[in-house]
C-alpha cells in the first residue's frame, strides 16, 4: 500500500459515530443555513482563543478576503506578506484589489523576516499579513510594533497554526484579526471546506457579518458596499464543534509524531523543523530540507512512499502573478528553500508502523546518495 503525506480514514473510523451524530443533529434541527451550529461554533472557537468575536465563513481564502476588507484594506493598497506560502494567501490580497508586497523569510524556520518590513513599506501600505507557516508563529511582537509605528492593520494568516502559541499567546490573538482555514488536512479540519475570522473588535465583527451575507444588514437590503455569499456550512460547523473539543489532543498527537522523526532522522543530514524562540509548534506540515530533495523523493517511490512539497514554487515566481513585477532572485532565501524542502507524513492518527517505514526508507535512500 502506498504511503501518502495525509490520510483521514483512520481518524474517521475512530470518530465516525460522533461525526455522523453531528450531521444528524443539523438535519434534525430544521436550520440548514446560519443556524445554531454555526453560531455555536463561533462562540466556542472565540472562547478557545479568549476572544469576543468569531465569524464563520465558507473557506480559508475568503476568511482572508473578508478579513482584509473588514479591516479597511481597499483597491490600490499595498499589503506586506511572504511568497513562501500557499497561493491562497496572495490570491486573497489580490482579490480585494490590493497589491501583495513580499519580504523574504528566515533560513532557520522559514518564517517572515520582520527586519525586512521597513524596506518593503510604501506610502500605500495599509496592512500586514504574517503567515504562521507550517504550524508556528511569526515574531508577532516585531510585527505589531512595526504596525503600530506606521498605522497598519495586522491580519494573521492562521490557516496552518490552530492551537500554536508564542510566549503563551495563541496564534490568532496577536493582531487586529486572524483568518483560519478548516480544510480537511488542517490541524482542526472539517470534512469539506470552511473558514473563520477571529477578532477582538466589535466593529470588525459587525462588518465581517455584513460582508459574508451579501453586504446586507437587513434581509434583502445591501448597504454601503456589496459583500459576498460566504457562509460557513451548518454541517461543517457542527462537525467542527465536535472536533474542537479534541484540538489539543490533535496537537499533542502531531508533536508525538514530530518527536519520533527527530529521533529517527536527526543524524541523516536532513534539516529538520526548528522551533523559533518562544514558539509552541503544532506541526501542521512536517517540512524537512535536503539539497538532493528531488532524488530523494524519486527514490522513495520504490518504497511506495509518495511525498509532497510545500511549496515547490514561490508565489512571486508563478506566471499568474507576473503582473506584480517580481523576478527570480528577488527573494533568495524563499527561492532556495523551494528547491530543497519536502513534507513527511504528518497527522495525529499516523500509524506508528507507517512512520517507521518512512524513517527506514529515508535512512536507506539518503545513505545511498
Amino acid at each position: 500500500m502506498t504511503t501518502y503525506v495525509w490520510d483521514y480514514l483512520r481518524e474517521y473510523a475512530e470518530e465516525r459515530e460522533e461525526l455522523l451524530d453531528a450531521v444528524d443533529t443539523v438535519f434534525q434541527s430544521g436550520q440548514l443555513v446560519l443556524g445554531q451550529s454555526v453560531s455555536g461554533f463561533e462562540q466556542e472557537f472565540a472562547a478557545y482563543h479568549g476572544q469576543p468575536h468569531c465569524v464563520g465563513v465558507d473557506n480559508g481564502t475568503n476568511a482572508i478576503v473578508l478579513g482584509l476588507q473588514a479591516l479597511g484594506v481597499k483597491p490600490g493598497d499595498d499589503v506586506l506578506t511572504v511568497s513562501n506560502t500557499a497561493a491562497p494567501t496572495v490570491l486573497a490580497i489580490d482579490a480585494v484589489g490590493a497589491r501583495p508586497v513580499f519580504v523574504d523569510v528566515r533560513e532557520e524556520d522559514y518564517l517572515m523576516r520582520t527586519d525586512l518590513l521597513a524596506g518593503a513599506l510604501t506610502e500605500r501600505t495599509t496592512a500586514i499579513v504574517p503567515v504562521h507557516l507550517y504550524g508556528q508563529c511569526v515574531d508577532m511582537a516585531a510585527v505589531t510594533a512595526f504596525a503600530e509605528r506606521h498605522g497598519l492593520k495586522v491580519l494573521e494568516d492562521c490557516a496552518q497554526a490552530h492551537g500554536a502559541r508564542q510566549h503563551g499567546r495563541l496564534a490568532g490573538t496577536m493582531g487586529d484579526a486572524a483568518a483560519f482555514s478548516f480544510y480537511p488536512t488542517k490541524v482542526l479540519g472539517a470534512y469539506g471546506d470552511g473558514g473563520a475570522v477571529v477578532t477582538h473588535d466589535a466593529g470588525t465583527d459587525a462588518e465581517l457579518r455584513r460582508l459574508r451575507y451579501y453586504g446586507m444588514e437587513d434581509r434583502y437590503y445591501v448597504v454601503q458596499t456589496p459583500g459576498h455569499n460566504s457562509r460557513l456550512d451548518e454541517v461543517q460547523a457542527e462537525i467542527l464543534r465536535r472536533k474542537l473539543r479534541r484540538l489539543d489532543t490533535y496537537v499533542e498527537g502531531r508533536r508525538r509524531v514530530a518527536r519520533r522523526y527527530a529521533e529517527g532522522l536527526g543524524d541523516t543530514g536532513l534539516v529538520l523543523p526548528a522551533n523559533a524562540v518562544g514558539n509552541d509548534h503544532v506541526h501542521y506540515v512536517h517540512v524537512v530540507r535536503h539539497p538532493e530533495r528531488d532524488r530523494i523523493i524519486e527514490r522513495l517511490k520504490a518504497y511506495d512512499i509518495e511525498l509532497n512539497i510545500s511549496y515547490p514554487w514561490p508565489v512571486h515566481t508563478m506566471s499568474g502573478f507576473a503582473h506584480l513585477g517580481y523576478h527570480e532572485g528577488d527573494l533568495p532565501v524563499t527561492e532556495r528553500l523551494a528547491k530543497e524542502i519536502f513534507s513527511l507524513p504528518m497527522y495525529p492518527s499516523l500509524p506508528q508502523h507507517v512512520q517507521e517505514k518512512v524513517i527506514e526508507a529515508l535512512r536507506e535512500v539518503i545513505a545511498g546518495l
